[in-house]
């Protein structure tokens, strides 16, 4: 019984192989056309891959940072110690918020030690308009440097499929004309358009389905991080209007 278990085994290990060779030795054999468009697809499904881990990777990181970076400004009251302590938190969004903001409050004490000639009121209103374009400016660069690649995704899964379809309408075309060819429509003769119509279809789905999820998946983590940076920049902004400016 053992040895039929172990048979059947090795048995279905070696059918899967098999055909899995045969679907490899198929597109070797394939017109060009379907062979350009599996090509492309297989570019834009590596890619794709390659995004997704390096977002995964950036994305945990860049949350990790900023709970660090949330943790140590609530606790800490001085925003000198703040600046020097978040400067190695490289891929935090909200840290580099803060840091660009407080670069610009460093310039603006500077500019007032140098004893301009201005009311209290108009300082102050110039300041207020400094920190806050400083603010924005930098809110915007962390959103963009979330954001990178994701459109690649999008575009990817929305154009995936139909590259793929492309494809499968070649390989019907090709098995029409086998069958004009051959003047028979026996299964030998469309079997090799309907199976280049098959592969191109599989192919354009495995590289839309995985680019799809990543994407909407990676979304929804850029809009977490972009509230965050919203609540932020809204505190941030209330403590220096109260207390520095």
């Amino acid at each position: 019984m053992l040895n039929n278990l172990g048979g059947g085994a090795v048995g279905g290990i070696a059918a899967g192989s098999a055909g899995t060779m045969n679907i490899l030795s198929h597109i070797l054999t394939t017109n060009i056309v379907v062979k350009l468009v599996l090509l492309l697809l297989f570019i834009f499904s590596l890619i794709s891959w390659a995004i997704i881990f390096y977002k995964l990777r950036y994305l945990g990181k860049a949350r990790k940072e900023d709970k660090e970076f949330l943790d140590l400004f609530w606790e800490s009251k001085r925003l000198d110690y703040v600046y020097t302590a978040s400067k190695s938190l490289d891929y935090g969004p909200i840290a580099f918020m803060f840091n660009v903001t407080y670069k610009e409050l460093l310039n603006i004490r500077k500019k007032s030690a140098d004893g301009e000639q201005k009311s209290d009121k108009e300082r102050n209103e110039e300041n207020l308009a400094y920190v806050e374009r400083a603010l924005k400016k930098s809110q915007l660069t962390s959103i963009a440097k979330l954001e990178v690649s994701l459109p690649f995704l999008a575009t990817v899964g929305s154009t995936a499929p139909f590259i793929g379809l492309f494809g499968t309408v070649w390989g019907i075309m090709t098995s029409f004309e086998s069958i004009q060819r051959a003047g028979t429509a026996g299964l030998a003769v469309v079997a090799p358009g309907i199976a280049d119509s098959l592969i191109a279809t599989a192919a354009g789905l495995f590289a839309a389905i995985p680019a799809v999820i990543a994407y909407n998946y990676y979304s929804n983590k850029v809009r977490i991080i972009v509230n965050e940076m919203v609540d932020f920049a809204y505190e941030f902004m209330t403590i220096i209007e109260r207390q520095i400016l």
